[in-house]
Parts: structure tokens; C-alpha cells; sequence
């Protein structure tokens, strides 16, 4: 591997770090729902808030993240970042109160803006041969965070049932979920520490008039022979933009005529992207889980098979970006997603709940469980009616701490098709749409609407994101299972229908270049 290359890799692996700290505080979260619940008695709404509570801070930090990466820079803005990071872990771990963990998390999705702007800088800094697997690098490492956090509370879990006397010392048992969060501490520590030996971004330094500056860092990450070249390019890219550099102007521009197909295909995969239902699935991957009626332990463990299908198909998705091209890869994965989707459906829908007698006997662990015995063979055809029914016979509390157990021993319905689809599901978003997106939006936008662009297209997905985090545990409630994949379905259906007709291919052509056909296809348009 040449000088260049081997810069170019790396980088970009540290800047795409800021991508696995992301995944560890999204999922680590996930492990830790049912202990917050138990110790704050928090209710349906206050369960989604803290699933939201990421969410709106990332609403409020877009914005903000596209100024200052605009007047301070894509490296400075990372580097606070990765220290707001650092802030809500430690937040997180030693919060006394409901409130103070919702304030905790909410400064974590200010630092959740790390993906916007890892994508922004890695799409500057890589040769167009290279862009696509060293942008997906930032999606490598979003999964890779989520695998460890459920191998993490799935480790945890299993501990807190040991006698082992470290266990007790360090208080894991009685601070379960406390020590689930504030693992993030350390990833957040190294990645804020590496980012100080990054470079600035070329095309921020040329965009502020710095070209000296912007040929010292394209030396290390192009051949000689190039940079002027790369220069010469983005400055026509900036010139031939619209110089007045407000926010108002630039997004203006970004909806211009000229700007229409681009302004379609980012907004499309924008919503799309988190209409699948990813980051509820993944947010809340062991209370999904649940819903099989696998019981507690089995669904922390098969919390684990999401993690690890997530990485091994990013990392198929990284293999083949760059020889099959961005445009099959996305169509055929949402196919594949809405086909997923349908499988999970028609299996929740399928199913059945019945009480039995025998299933009363084996929970006498529970309080006042005889209660049940006035549902025995009755048979409740969703998991709703299920669940209101034991709410109404063992009460709010006892029907929500004991949810996993009672599901696990009424449930009639075919798990193994049902995990089959989340997998698949999972396996379909990561391969295409997942880190796809993030690739063709460092791609289609010039390097002067860039910095608005990105974070703006990037604040509507987190939008949709956290409506969806949010909603999810009422949904769960109130829809059910099958309501709730049905609807995820044909939200996706309609983009790809919308994709199908205006999404181009990007393989191999340079930002320019592809800037340069999306205007001639919205000409004709």
C-alpha cells in the first residue's frame, strides 16, 4: 500500500471511530431499558423519551454542526463532538434521577452529528476510486459499536447471576445498567484523543481561501502530480455556486432547479433510511426480541445475532460498493428490506397467545401469579389483547417487570420465521440503504453546499429517527408487532418507487463529475 493510500485509510479510520462510539451508545441503551424502568417505575412515554431523548438532541446539534463545520472546520467540530460524547457517557452512568439521564442522553445526541460529519470528511479527503469503501468505513463502525454494546449487556447480564466475588466488589449487580452506559467512557476517550492527529479537510481550506494549506494536506493523500488538479477542480466547484454564503442562500440553491434531482434523492433516502424502522429495532432489539417469547436471556442472546448480521453485511456492502455500484445495491436492498419486513408481519400475524395451567405452575416465582389462572385457554389472537388482558389481571407494574416471562409462556407462533425476518431485515438495511446513503450524500453536493447540505438532508432522517425511537414502545402497546412491520413496509415502498426513477450511479466518477450529470438529468426534467 502506497503513502497515499495508507493516509487515506487512515484518516479515515479515525474519523469513522467517532461511527462506533455512535453504535455503543445507541445499543448499549437497549440493554439497559428494563433495569431504568424497574428503578425510576418509568412508564410507556417516559421508556420512548429516553429512546428520544438522543433524537432531539441530534435536531438541535445538526444544524449547529453544519455552521460550525462551515466557519471552524470539519476536524474542530469533531473533536467537540467526541468530547460531548465523553460528557453523556459519564452523565449516563452516575445519573440520579430520570431526569438527569433523559438530560444525559439528550447531550449524547447533540455528539450523535459525529455520522454527518465523518461522511463530510472522509468524501474529502479519499481518491473517487476509494470514496465509496472509506465512507462506509463510518457505517463499518456504526455496526461494529452495536455488536459490542449486545455482546457488552449480554456479558453483563450474565455476570450479575454469578457468585463471583468481583462481581459484588464492583457493584455490577446492583448497578447493572449503570455500568452498561458508562462503558461508552472509554471508546469516547481514545477516539476525541486520535482526532487531534487528523489533517484539516482540503476542500474546508480551499472553501476558506487557505489553498496552501488545502496542497499540504491533498500531499498526503494524493500523488504530487495531482493536487493541482484537485485545486483547480474545487474551486470551479465553489466558484460556479452561488457566493453568497448565508445559510438562507445556500439552501435556496439546494432547491433550485438546477439542484432538483439531487434535492429528490437526498431527500427520498433521507426518510427512507429511518422509515424502515432500524433504529427501533435496534434501540429496542431485546424488548423485540421478547415478543418471540423467547424470555429475557434468549433475547439479550439473540441480540447479539442483530449485531453480528449487521457487521457481516456492511462489511459485504463495503466489498462490493465500489465494483456493483451505488444504485443496484440500493434498489435491490429495499426490495430485500420490504420483503423482510413482510415476513415479520405475516409471522407476528400469525400468532397466537394462550395461558395454561402448567405455564402458571412454572411462574410461581412471580407474585400473586395465580391471578392468571382466570385466562387459562382462552386464546388472545395478538399480542395486544394479550397483554391488556395480564394488565388487567396483574396490574400495570407486574405486567410490564414480568412481560418477558409471560410472553415466553403463551406465545404460539413461528419464532424461527420470525427471527429469520429481522435478520433479514437487518441484513437487507446494512447492505444498502444503511451505508449507501451516507456515500451518495458526500457525493452529489458541491463542495460550497456541502457543509449545509449534508447535516440539513442528515437532520430529516434523525428526525424521522427519533419520531420512530419514540413511538416504538407506545406502537408495541397499542398496534402490535405485525401493525407496526406492515406500516414500516409500505413506507419503504413508496421510496423506492421515488429512487427507482431519479437515483443515478455514482461508481468511480468524481464529485464534480457526478454534480455535473445530476444537473444535465434535472435539465431534462
Amino acid at each position: 500500500m502506497n503513502s497515499f493510500k495508507k493516509n487515506a485509510f487512515t484518516y479515515s479510520t479515525i474519523v469513522a471511530l467517532g461511527g462506533f462510539v455512535f453504535g455503543l451508545d445507541a445499543a448499549l441503551i437497549s440493554g439497559a431499558f428494563k433495569f431504568i424502568t424497574a428503578e425510576f417505575n418509568l412508564n410507556e412515554w417516559q421508556v420512548g423519551a429516553l429512546g428520544f431523548g438522543p433524537g432531539i438532541g441530534v435536531l438541535v446539534a445538526l444544524p449547529l454542526a453544519a455552521w460550525s463545520s462551515n466557519k471552524y472546520g470539519r476536524k474542530t467540530t469533531l473533536k467537540t463532538i467526541a468530547a460531548l460524547y465523553l460528557i453523556s457517557a459519564l452523565g449516563s452512568a452516575f445519573a440520579p434521577s430520570f431526569a438527569t439521564l433523559f438530560a444525559a442522553r439528550f447531550l449524547g445526541g447533540l455528539a450523535f452529528s459525529s455520522i454527518t460529519l465523518a461522511a463530510m470528511y472522509i468524501g474529502e479527503v479519499s481518491p473517487a476510486q476509494w470514496r465509496g469503501k472509506l465512507v462506509s468505513m463510518t457505517q463499518i463502525n456504526i455496526v461494529l459499536g452495536l455488536t459490542a454494546a449486545y455482546f457488552i449487556n449480554y456479558w453483563l447480564l450474565q455476570i450479575t447471576n454469578s457468585n463471583a466475588e468481583w462481581v459484588s466488589t464492583l457493584g455490577i449487580r446492583e448497578y447493572t445498567w449503570r455500568w452498561m452506559l458508562g462503558i461508552e467512557i472509554i471508546p469516547a476517550l481514545i477516539w476525541f484523543g486520535l482526532l487531534f492527529f487528523v489533517p484539516r479537510s482540503p476542500a474546508w481550506l480551499i472553501f476558506k481561501g487557505e489553498f496552501d494549506k488545502a496542497r499540504k494536506t491533498l500531499a498526503k493523500v494524493f500523488p504530487g502530480e495531482e493536487i493541482e488538479n484537485h485545486i483547480h477542480v474545487m474551486k470551479e466547484s465553489i466558484e460556479d455556486s452561488n457566493q453568497d454564503r448565508s445559510v438562507g442562500s445556500q439552501m435556496k440553491e439546494i432547491f433550485s432547479k438546477k439542484m432538483s434531482i439531487v434535492a429528490i434523492v437526498a431527500l427520498t433516502m433521507a426518510i427512507v433510511q429511518q422509515s424502515t424502522g432500524i433504529n427501533a429495532v435496534l434501540t429496542y432489539a431485546p424488548t423485540v426480541m421478547e415478543q418471540l417469547g423467547l424470555g429475557e436471556n434468549a433475547a439479550f442472546e439473540q441480540a447479539i445475532w442483530i449485531g453480528l448480521t449487521s457487521v457481516v453485511f456492511t462489511i459485504l456492502s463495503l466489498v462490493l460498493i465500489d465494483k456493483v455500484g451505488r444504485r443496484p445495491m440500493m434498489i435491490m436492498g429495499l426490495v430485500w428490506v420490504i420483503l423482510s419486513l413482510g415476513i415479520c408481519a405475516y409471522g407476528f400475524g400469525t400468532a397466537k397467545y394462550v395461558m395454561t395451567t402448567e405455564a402458571i405452575a412454572e411462574m410461581k416465582d412471580i407474585p400473586d401469579v395465580d391471578k392468571l389462572t382466570v385466562l387459562v385457554d382462552k386464546q388472545f389472537s395478538t399480542d395486544i389483547e394479550f397483554k391488556e388482558a395480564v394488565k388487567e389481571v396483574m396490574g400495570d407494574i407486574s405486567a410490564r417487570d414480568n412481560s418477558s416471562v409471560f410472553l415466553q409462556k403463551s406465545a404460539v407462533l413461528n419464532a424461527m420465521l420470525i427471527l429469520i425476518g429481522i435478520l433479514s431485515f437487518i441484513a437487507a438495511f446494512h447492505f444498502s440503504v444503511g451505508p449507501i446513503m451516507w456515500v451518495l450524500l458526500s457525493e452529489i453536493f458541491p463542495i460550497s453546499l456541502r457543509g449545509i447540505a449534508i447535516p440539513f438532508f442528515a437532520l430529516i432522517s434523525s428526525t424521522i429517527s427519533a419520531l420512530t425511537q419514540f413511538f416504538f414502545p407506545w406502537q408495541l402497546a397499542n398496534m402490535g408487532a405485525s401493525t407496526i412491520f406492515l406500516f414500516y413496509g409500505g413506507l419503504v415502498f413508496i421510496g423506492l418507487v421515488i429512487l427507482v426513477k431519479f437515483l443515478p450511479e455514482t461508481k468511480n466518477l468524481t464529485i464534480e463529475e457526478i454534480q455535473s450529470r445530476m444537473r444535465l438529468k434535472a435539465n431534462k426534467h
